[in-house]
């Protein structure tokens, strides 16, 4: 599957904005949006003012850049979401937050995204008891997500026992049993990302 494997901290200065996307880096001194904060390249320090169509754009790259999809994914996620009933907007970060990559790395069994979806590729979680494999994988309400019982003993899993984590509504966790549920679906003041869906919603409606 393909997926970007450039340097994640430029992505966080091209955006302007933490994305969160190295875990425990980002909250301290060594993020590179701290140390540098403009865009990365020659004309980095040269801020220029944005069209419309440049801001519809910047936060599309940021959704993109948050969950880890590239162009094509991102595109049918926006038509899935089209297609069901609601706010095409808020369907879109529903479906990018039920990614199973996603579950893990707010269930707290990984400290970013990208680490989620490689555990998940090394088949370490199960889904209501069967191994899954693909990142992409949607979770629905009641489906449990666990950590496989062969990798509990994984120095990785017993240090997430005693790390403190804020856990969304929407989901349950029992650290002990390193397992948690899908209680309902996400709403949007559910989902703390710095994205502006009605502007996304906007550029793919041109």
């Amino acid at each position: 599957m393909a997926r970007y494997t450039g340097p994640s901290c430029k992505l966080c200065r091209r955006e302007g904005v933490k994305l969160y996307l190295k875990g425990d880096r980002c909250y301290s001194d060594k993020c590179a949006i701290v140390r540098r904060p403009y865009a990365p390249g020659q004309h980095g320090h040269n801020k220029k003012k944005l069209t419309n169509y440049g801001l519809q754009l910047r936060e599309k790259q940021k959704a993109k850049r948050i969950y880890g999809v590239l162009e094509s994914q991102f595109r049918k996620y926006y038509e899935e979401a089209e297609r069901q009933k609601g706010i095409a907007g808020e369907n879109l970060l529903r479906l990018l937050e039920m990614r199973l990559d996603n579950v893990v790395f707010r269930l707290g069994f990984a400290g970013s995204r990208a680490e989620a979806r490689q555990l998940v590729r090394h088949g370490h979680f199960t889904v209501n008891g069967k191994k899954v494999t693909i990142p992409s994988y949607q979770v629905r309400v009641n489906d449990v997500i666990a950590v496989k019982e062969g990798s509990k003993n994984l120095e990785k899993f017993k240090a997430l026992q005693e790390v403190a984590t804020t856990t969304p509504k929407w989901l349950t966790v029992d650290k002990e049993k390193m397992e948690g549920q899908v209680i309902a679906l996400p709403q949007r003041e559910d989902i703390d990302i710095p994205v502006n869906e009605t502007l996304i919603v906007e550029l793919y409606s041109k």
